[in-house]
C-alpha cells in the first residue's frame, strides 16, 4: 500500500521533534521514554493517549533519516530543523510527496498566485489510480489529511497560511540539501524543491 493516513496525527511538529531528537541521539532506553514522554510529559500534551501518537508520529519519521538529520532537528536553525523534520515527512509518507511533486510543483509551473484547495478531492481520487489498494478513507479522514499537509505546506514556508495558500518561493536549508545529496535521497529532493 502506497498511501496511508498517518499524517492525520500532525503537521511537521518542530518543537516536539527537536525533543525528540535528542532523546533519540542521546540513546535513551525503553524505560527512559516511557519516563520521558509519559511522567514527565516532555511533549506537553494533553493526554497519554496524545503523547503516544505523537511519539509514534515524529519517532517513525525520524527513524527514516541518520543521526545527522537528527542533528539538525535538535540543534539546527529555524528552517534548517523544519526542513530536516520536512524531509523526514516526505520521507515518510507518499501522500505528502506526491501532492509536493504533483499538484504543488505544477501550480508553481502554471505561475499560479496560491494553491487550490479544491485540487485536493481530485488529488486523492489520482491517488487512488496509483494505489488500488488505498484504503476508502471517510470524509472527515480526507479532510483531517487536507489540513494536515496544508500546515505542513505552511510551516514550510510553501504557502503563506492556509488560510490564504497564496504560493510562496521556498529555499530549502543549505545542510538539509546537502545531506539528502550526500544520502542519495532523489525522490525527497524531487519533492522539496518544487518551486520557482
Amino acid at each position: 500500500m502506497r498511501y496511508s493516513a498517518d499524517l492525520t496525527a500532525g503537521a511537521l511538529k518542530v518543537p516536539e521533534s527537536r525533543i525528540l531528537a535528542d532523546l533519540m541521539l542521546r540513546g535513551i532506553d525503553d524505560a527512559g521514554w516511557r519516563e520521558a514522554i509519559y511522567e514527565r510529559n516532555v511533549l506537553q500534551a494533553r493526554s497519554l493517549k496524545t503523547a503516544k501518537r505523537l511519539r509514534t508520529l515524529i519517532r517513525n519519521r525520524l527513524e527514516t533519516m541518520t543521526e545527522e538529520i537528527w542533528l539538525l532537528v535538535r540543534d539546527g536553525t529555524g528552517d534548517e530543523a523544519t526542513h530536516a523534520c520536512l524531509a523526514a515527512a516526505v520521507k515518510q509518507s507518499n501522500l505528502l510527496g506526491d501532492y509536493l511533486d504533483l499538484v504543488v510543483r505544477e501550480q508553481y509551473r502554471l505561475y499560479a498566485d496560491s494553491l487550490p484547495k479544491k485540487q485536493w478531492e481530485r488529488f486523492i481520487d489520482d491517488c487512488r489510480g496509483r494505489d488500488p489498494d488505498m484504503p476508502q478513507w471517510s470524509q472527515s479522514t480526507v479532510q483531517r489529511l487536507r489540513s494536515s499537509v496544508f500546515q505542513v505546506l505552511a510551516e514550510a514556508g510553501y504557502i503563506e497560511s492556509t488560510r490564504t495558500t497564496k504560493l510562496q518561493a521556498v529555499h530549502i536549508a543549505r545542510p538539509v540539501l546537502r545531506y539528502l545529496q550526500n544520502h542519495d535521497e532523489k525522490h525527497v529532493l524531487r519533492c522539496i524543491q518544487v518551486g520557482p
